[in-house]
Parts: structure tokens; sequence; C-alpha cells
């Protein structure tokens, strides 16, 4: 029993770790129809600004040192963002191959400075005390940092979806989403509102590049990567554009990849993603909730 609790919590967690990235991803797409390759950069840039903040502050307050580093890495993410879609993606919006070309090449440069910089060895993360205890449930030893990234996430979500249904610009993205011709014709500023959509997406992935490091206690460049990969998968099962179909396809690869990769062996859970994933373009290809914006 504890064994099933300590998975399933787990699994919950690294779901909601998957959904931060897949997030921002389905909100890409969703209204700009553009797929940013270099979202595991902003992944990777934010969490290495939120460990160096963090590391700065040594000798202060742990629980300040993390909070820093968590402000830090998703206010980095959404600026990196911003620049991005600013200075490279303005100009290829009609230029889809183009669009692909710029943000492969940007993650890969990243990905190379990053390592040139910092080195490719894992850095320890320092966190409070609490983060680095564990919490009983069921008799099952649950590490705290699980529940921290699973509430952030839960908190993410309802912000979300409390923006794209009640708010003007929430509104604005949703019609932009089924039409953004009409949009445009009616005299909104569509543009405004593509560079919102990038840097909120950049946002969340910044604040689970610092979560991310809180999750597995240790931050490292190729880590962007991996998750970018996973946050696709995610996006594509869920349904492009729909914030909820991305909830819950995240929740169902973090809990496959971790029963699986229990119980059958090591690579089984990722194999079974795999399989998920060609089943649902198969089968359904919209996704879970193709059609949805939110």
């Amino acid at each position: 029993m504890s064994t099933l609790v300590l998975l399933l919590i787990t699994g919950l967690g690294l779901g909601a770790l998957y959904f931060l990235v897949a997030a921002g991803l389905s909100l890409i797409w969703g209204l700009m129809r553009v797929l940013n390759f270099a979202h595991g950069a902003f992944f990777t840039v934010a969490g290495y600004a939120g460990f160096f903040t963090s590391a700065a502050l040594s000798g202060t307050s742990p629980w300040l040192q993390w909070l820093a580093g968590l402000v830090v890495a998703t206010l980095t993410g959404g600026l990196f963002a911003a620049l991005t879609e600013i200075g490279l993606i303005q100009p290829l919006y009609r230029r889809p191959v183009g669009q692909v070309l710029v943000t492969v090449g940007l993650a890969l440069a990243t990905l190379a400075l990053v390592e040139g910089t910092f080195g490719s060895d894992p850095r320890q993360v320092a966190l409070p005390a609490w983060l680095m205890a564990t919490s009983n449930v069921l008799g099952a030893a649950i590490p705290n940092t699980r529940f921290a990234v699973l509430l952030i996430a839960l908190l993410v979500l309802a912000g979300l979806l409390f923006f794209l249904r009640r708010t003007r610009y929430g509104l604005i993205i949703r019609a932009g989403v089924e039409n953004r011709a009409m949009v445009s014709a009616l005299g909104i500023d569509v543009q405004r509102a593509f560079t919102l959509v990038f840097t909120i997406g950049g946002l969340a992935a910044g604040l689970a590049g610092f979560l991310g490091a809180t999750y597995y206690g240790t931050i490292d460049p190729s880590r962007g990567t991996s998750m970018l990969i996973s946050a696709f998968i995610v996006v594509v099962i869920g349904g492009l554009g729909s914030i909820t179909g991305s909830a819950i396809a995240a929740v169902i690869v973090g809990l496959l990849q971790q029963f699986l990769n229990f119980y059958a062996a090591a690579g089984v859970g990722d194999f079974a993603v795999v399989l998920l994933l060609a089943a649902v373009l198969l089968l359904r290809p919209g996704g879970l909730m193709g059609g949805s914006s939110s």
C-alpha cells in the first residue's frame, strides 16, 4: 500500500512539472500556431537564474533563498520568452519553417552556451529543511517537494483558467484560437496578445525550471531538453491549445511513467507513453480535448 501511495503522489508531482512546461507550449500553439522548440531553453536559463539567485543569498533564511530563486526564475523565463517573440518570432509569423529553424537554433545555442559557461555536471540546489524532509501518507514517506510542485501547478492551472475565461485578454486569446482573422478584423491588437501569450508561456517555463531543480534536487543543462520532449507529448495527447487537456494528459503521462517504470522495468513507462501518443494520433488526432482553448 505504501509503495502504491508513493508512486501515485510522485507520479502526480511529475505530471505537475510536465504541465507547467506544457501549458506554455499549448497556449503558444493555440493562438499563434508557433511550435516553439526554444521552450526548453526558457526552462534551462530560468532554472540557472533561480539557482544562482538562491546561491547569492546564502547565509540568509533558506525560505528566502528558495522563494527569491523561484521568483527570479519565473521572471527570467517570461523576459526570455518576450525577447524571443519580439526579436525572432515576429518577423517569421508567415514563415512556419523559419520559426522551427530559429527556435531550434536558439535552443541549441542556449544549451551550448550554458554548458560552456557552467559545465554539464549537475549542481546541488539548496532547499529549506521542510522541502528536504518527507511526510508520512498512509505509511509512505513522500518527499515534500512533490507536494510543493503539485500545489503550485494547481494554482497555475486555476490562474490560467481564470485568465482565459474571465479577463479581457483571456477572451481575446480564446477568440483568437477559434478565428484569428475575425479578431483582427474587429480592430483588436492581436500582436500584443501574441507577445502576452508568449510571455505567459515563458513565465510558466521559468517557474517549472526552478521547480524542476527543487523536484530533482539538482540542476543541469540537459534537463530542459528532456522536459521539452515530454511536454510536447503531453500537449499532443491533451489537445493542442487546451490547457485543461494538457493538465489531464500530464497526469496520465506522469502516472504511466512512475508505475510502469517501477512495476515493469526501467524505460517501459517511457515506451508506454510513446505508444499512448501513437494511439491518440491514430484514434483521436485532435487530442483528448482538441478544439478547446481552455
